[in-house]
């Protein structure tokens, strides 16, 4: 038939002496150890917003409810490090992922495209794992570069395209990993990278053998780490991490360091957190009668300082020394001396995160501070002034700026 005939040869264009079972069975393999790890950071990232208290995006996702605990506090690094991994190596993996569609894209051509029920599985599976990856990598790659330039909901988009890939892995791991670990072990990886000159293809002459390929894409992925990393591990690589760019926003002087949004974006004014700022704090019984706290009786109550980062879900983090009254110790003046968990709430009115619930070990915690200074000086503006909350392993967001009021509950 001309139609069968027209696309056989459409399909030899996508021939390259190259693409073979080994290769895209060892680009397999790597992925095979990444990818769980980008899985599971990304479901405990869900988990440390507190989907306990309402506040992890999105809210209702029916039977694909995770079984949520108490976020940690300790180490107090535990959020840097499990986002740092899932964005990080999401990045760096980006080549990998896309020279393992090249090695299988022959195959992904193929016709007819169903020959059998097995097939059709794999197929499907394919379909799924192929277009659920895809989908979780260039949301993800938006989210991180540009701030909410999407017509939906992000997070749920991303959390709900997350198990759809993850379905999709599952079925063909069963499928596949019995094939790969069989054309692994049929050629070793140091013989391949001994070999200098390779003619898998029938003698045609190659212009890269698979020692090459297999360099080409190693290389790809140690520039996409150079580009990414600093904005976790910090140090002279922070200035390379060009593909981390959301909090670039810097201060001055001790409040030179990141931030995602300057207190002008969030409707802060100078008028609100002037001299007649106070805080307001509470327990959550009826009778409870609020305190009302200056930041001048703020400063006179004693002081604990302590160096925690701030890590944020697109992946950067920063580390600073912060000083302030303990939460503990404000809990124990609004008459709650074992909370089970505290509201916090900012001055901003507008945004998804003016409000956070903490957990009681969060709000328990010895260095879970509201923090009046940073490096030894007062807060910016943008930095929360006039207090803010920070707390060990919390996300980002969570660690309210500007705050207005925190209610302690027992």
């Amino acid at each position: 038939m001309p139609y069968m005939a027209e696309a056989r040869n459409s399909l030899v264009r996508f021939r390259s002496p190259l693409r073979g079972t080994w290769l895209t069975s060892l680009f397999g393999a790597v992925l095979l150890v990444a990818l769980p790890i980008v899985i599971v950071t990304g479901l405990l990232s869900y988990i440390a917003y507190g989907p306990q208290f309402g506040q992890a995006r999105p809210g209702a996702v029916g039977w694909l409810r995770l079984p949520f605990f108490d976020w940690p506090t300790n180490p107090a690094w535990l959020y840097q490090l499990t986002q740092g991994l899932h964005v990080g190596l999401g990045l760096i993996i980006v080549p990998l992922v896309i020279a393992k569609l090249w090695s299988v894209m022959p195959k992904l051509a193929e016709l007819p495209p169903v020959r059998s029920p097995a097939h059709a599985l794999e197929r499907l599976s394919l379909l799924a794992l192929v277009g659920g990856l895809l989908f979780e990598i260039v949301t993800g790659v938006l989210n991180i570069q540009y701030d909410y330039v999407f017509g939906f909901d992000f997070y749920a988009a991303h959390y709900f395209g997350a198990w759809v890939f993850i379905a999709g892995f599952l079925v063909h791991l069963g499928l596949k990993v019995p094939l790969m670990w069989r054309t692994l072990r049929s050629e070793s990886l140091m013989d391949v990278l001994r070999a200098r000159n390779e003619s898998p293809d029938q003698g045609r002459t190659n212009t890269m053998n698979r020692r090459g390929a297999i360099g080409l894409v190693a290389a790809g992925m140690g520039f996409v780490a150079v580009l990414t990393v600093g904005q976790t591990v910090g140090g002279v690589l922070r200035k390379a991490a060009i593909l981390l760019p959301r909090g670039r926003s810097y201060g001055n002087g001790p409040n030179d360091f990141q931030i995602n949004r300057t207190a002008e974006a969030a409707g802060i004014t100078e008028a609100q957190t002037g001299a007649d700022w106070q805080l307001t704090i509470a327990g959550a019984a009826e009778d409870a009668v609020p305190v009302v706290l200056s930041r001048g009786r703020l400063l006179s109550m004693p002081q604990r300082t302590a160096e925690l980062p701030i890590a944020c879900v697109e992946g950067w983090s920063t580390t600073q020394t912060w000083t302030g009254v303990p939460l503990a110790e404000l809990a124990a003046l609004a008459g709650v001396s074992a909370p089970r968990s505290a509201e916090v709430t900012s001055l901003e009115q507008n945004g998804a995160f003016t409000r956070a619930v903490l957990q009681g070990n969060q709000a328990v915690h010895p260095d879970s501070l509201l923090a009046l200074k940073v490096n030894g000086v007062d807060l910016s503006l943008d930095h929360g002034y006039p207090a803010r909350v920070i707390v060990p392993a919390l996300p980002g967001v969570h660690n309210t700026k500007w705050v207005s009021s925190i209610v302690f509950r027992s």
